[in-house]
C-alpha cells in the first residue's frame, strides 16, 4: 500500500482541491515531498520496470494459458492452480506506467483511480495466496502421497481458487469506496493513492492494512516456507526417486521461496517498519523505500513460468517441441516422466 500521510498547515499557493473543487485544508505537499513526487526514480525507473515486466509477463503467460486450456488441460490440481496463477499476472498489467511517466499525475478520474488500484493489490496478494495454495498441495503429494490422493482433485483445487479469488476482492473492497486521489494546485497534479488524510491513515486504514499484510503476506510465507522446508527434506532422503524428477522438484521449491523472499519480502517488511514512522523525519525516506521495492517486486511475474515449467512435465515437453522443435529431446522427456519404481509409486510421481 503506497501511502505517503502528512498534515501540516495550507500555505496559500499550497491548497489542496479535490475534483470537485473543493480545499482539503487538512493536506499539503511541503517541500520534503517534492523530491519524492518528482523524483527519477519513480517518474524514469518504476514505470520502466513495469513496461519490462509487462512486456515479458504477457506473452509468457498467455501462452501458459492456452497451453493450459488446449494442451494440457486442467485435469490436475497442481495445473489448476497454475493456470489460476497465470491469469493472476497476465490481469497484474498495470496503468502505474503511464501515471508514473507522467509525473505521478492520475488524469482518467477518481473511479479508475480506485478500480486500478484495487485491482492491482487483489491481483497481487490472489498471486501469493495461489503460490501458496502450489506449496501446500506439492507438500500433501510428496510428503503424503497415499494418503492425499483422495484430497487432493480438481473439484477442489477449483473450489480454492474461487475462494481466492473472492477473499482477495473482497479484501479491496474499502479501497473501492474511499477516495484515493487528491489534486495538488501547487504542482498541477492529481495523485493516485500515494498520499491520504493523516486522520484516515491513523485510524481505518492502520488496522486495514496490518490486517491486509498479515493474512496476504506473512501467513502465506509462513505456510509456504514450511511446505516446501518439509518437502525439499523428503525429496533429498528419497533415494529411490528418478533423479532428474527429484532435482527439478527441489529447484521448483527454492525457486518459489526465493520469489517469496526477494520479491514479496522487502515490500511487506518495509511497510511494517514504515507504518508506526510515517509521521516521522525518515518515515518518508521509508516510503521512497518501499515504492521501489514495490516496483522490483513485480519482476515476480516474470519467475512464474519457471514454476510452469518444473511443475508440469507435459508443459516441460511442449516448451521442448515448441521451442527446440526437437522431437528426439521430447521422447527423452516423456521417458523419463513415465519412469515408475519397481513394486511401488514414489511420492514424486504426485508432482
Amino acid at each position: 500500500m503506497r501511502v505517503l500521510a502528512f498534515s501540516e498547515k495550507p500555505k496559500p499557493s499550497g491548497d489542496v482541491e479535490t475534483d470537485d473543487g473543493s480545499d482539503h485544508t487538512s493536506e499539503v505537499i511541503s517541500d520534503k515531498h517534492l523530491p519524492y513526487v518528482h523524483s527519477p526514480w519513480l517518474t524514469i525507473f518504476a514505470p520502466s520496470v513495469y513496461t519490462v515486466v509487462s512486456l515479458l509477463t504477457l506473452p509468457f503467460n498467455i501462452t501458459a494459458i492456452w497451453i493450459f486450456l488446449f494442451n494440457i488441460h486442467l485435469k490436475k490440481p497442481s495445473v489448476v492452480f497454475m493456470f489460476n496463477l497465470a491469469v493472476a499476472d497476465v490481469l497484474f498489467v498495470t496503468f502505474n506506467i503511464v501515471y508514473r511517466f507522467s509525473g505521478n499525475n492520475w488524469v482518467i478520474g477518481e473511479g479508475m483511480c480506485r478500480f486500478v488500484t484495487a485491482s492491482f493489490y487483489c491481483n497481487m496478494y490472489c498471486s501469493v495466496l495461489l503460490m501458496a495454495s502450489i506449496s501446500v498441495d506439492r507438500f500433501l503429494g510428496v510428503v503424503y502421497p497415499f494418503q492425499s490422493l483422495t484430497w487432493r482433485t480438481v473439484g477442489r483445487a477449483w473450489l480454492v481458487c474461487l475462494v481466492i479469488w473472492m477473499v482477495s476482492f473482497a479484501s479491496n473492497v474499502p479501497l473501492l469506496l474511499n477516495k484515493l486521489t487528491v489534486h495538488f494546485s501547487r504542482l498541477n497534479i492529481t495523485t493516485c493513492y500515494d498520499m491520504l488524510e493523516l486522520e484516515d491513515v491513523q485510524g481505518f486504514y492502520f488496522h486495514y492494512f496490518i490486517a491486509f499484510i498479515s493474512a496476504f503476506f506473512l501467513l502465506p510465507f509462513i505456510v509456504t516456507t514450511f511446505c516446501y522446508v518439509v518437502t525439499i527434506r523428503s525429496l533429498s532422503t528419497l533415494k529411490s526417486a528418478n533423479p532428474n524428477k527429484r532435482s527439478r522438484s527441489i529447484f521448483l521449491c527454492v525457486t518459489v521461496l526465493f520469489e517469496f523472499v526477494m520479491f514479496f519480502g522487502p515490500t511487506n517488511v518495509i511497510f511494517f517498519i514504515y507504518y508506526p514512522s510515517f509521521h516521522k523525519s525518515f518515515g518518508n525516506t521509508l516510503y521512497f523505500a518501499y515504492m521501489i521495492s514495490g516496483c522490483l517486486g513485480s519482476i515476480s511475474c516474470c519467475l512464474d513460468p519457471i514454476i510452469y515449467y518444473y511443475g508440469s512435465s507435459r508443459c516441460r515437453r511442449l516448451v521442448y517441441r515448441l521451442v527446440c522443435c526437437d522431437k528426439s529431446m521430447d521422447d527423452h522427456l516423456e521417458t523419463y516422466d513415465s519412469s515408475r519404481t519397481t513394486g511401488r509409486m514414489t511420492s514424486t510421481q504426485t508432482l
